[in-house]
């Protein structure tokens, strides 16, 4: 059997760190999509062993090594790392559906102006739909005429595809949110800048994640939608989230961390504080559900 050629407009970088049994799965299914994409390995400076299992197994999958751990900012270097037009995201516990990609390249090929593709996500074994699906595919910012999907300003980071000259272009994930619900805010940096954010459900995405509790997470989420408002939307609103925070801080551990480390990094936000153009805020407010 003829093996099929790569498609050279697509790529995948996965960021990683010390969860090495689970990336070995995911890497089985990403090097047997018919799209053959390049995959590059961004491991998060791993001490499990990730890296001699890669060069043991998956000698054809690309690794860039950090030494140190940069959070969600892998994406970023790996996306710089590529040369390829389209860059899929995937963790190390999730993987794409074949012919999803080779879908989403030709959306990007067939709309100039589209970024990024927030993909159907299926979850675990049994591939339950995601909530985030019915979310996205109920937005009320609808379609838009030179884009495929519906337009959105939130995505899984696990579920998608960017073009790459876009994502740059937008700066990639923010270093001040590390990680934890980073999404929202590249998502307003790319429809600030004029490119595409649509659901397209027809890009498939399975997620398989550990069903145990990941600890500090709901903190981080918090602390980073926080930050999010601190950094792109108006003073009222962020000065009313920050309220909001502390009022739940007083009988909240999770809150009170959140708001902490949301604090120690609120100089930093603003000195880098840009306001989102109105269109986008007018967005961000239709899908809060408020007036515009």
């Amino acid at each position: 059997m003829t093996t099929p050629p790569a498609d050279g407009r697509l790529g995948i970088v996965i960021a990683t760190r010390d969860r090495a049994a689970r990336l070995a799965v995911t890497l089985r299914h990403l090097c047997a999509l018919p799209e053959r994409p390049e995959i590059l390995v961004v491991d998060n400076a791993s001490t499990d062993g990730t890296r001699a299992l890669l060069a043991r197994d998956f000698p054809g999958v690309r690794v860039l090594a950090l030494p140190a751990n940069h959070g969600a900012l892998a994406r970023n270097h790996g996306a710089r790392a590529l040369d390829t037009p389209y860059v899929a995201f995937s963790d190390d516990d999730s993987w794409w559906a074949p012919g999803a990609l080779g879908r989403a390249a030709e959306l990007f090929d067939a709309h100039p102006r589209l970024g990024l593709i927030a993909a159907r996500t299926l979850v675990g074994p049994a591939a339950d739909p995601d909530p985030l699906n019915d979310v996205l595919a109920r937005s009320p910012l609808g379609p838009a005429t030179d884009l495929p999907g519906i337009q959105v300003l939130g995505f899984l980071a696990c579920g998608a595809v960017v073009r790459r000259s876009a994502y740059l272009d937008a700066g990639g994930f923010h270093r001040l949110l590390f990680f934890g619900g980073e999404e929202t805010l590249l998502a307003y940096d790319l429809a600030a800048r004029g490119w595409g954010v649509t659901h397209c459900p027809d890009v498939v995405a399975h997620h398989h994640p550990d069903p145990a509790p990941r600890t500090g997470r709901p903190a981080l989420q918090r602390r980073n939608e926080l930050l999010t408002a601190w950094l792109r939307r108006p003073v009222p609103h962020a000065l009313a989230r920050t309220g909001a925070l502390a009022a739940e801080a007083r009988g909240d551990d999770q809150a009170r961390r959140a708001l902490r480390e949301a604090l120690a990094r609120l100089p930093a936000a603003l000195r880098e504080r840009r306001p989102l153009p109105p269109h986008v805020e007018r967005a961000a407010r239709i899908l809060e559900g408020k007036a515009v």
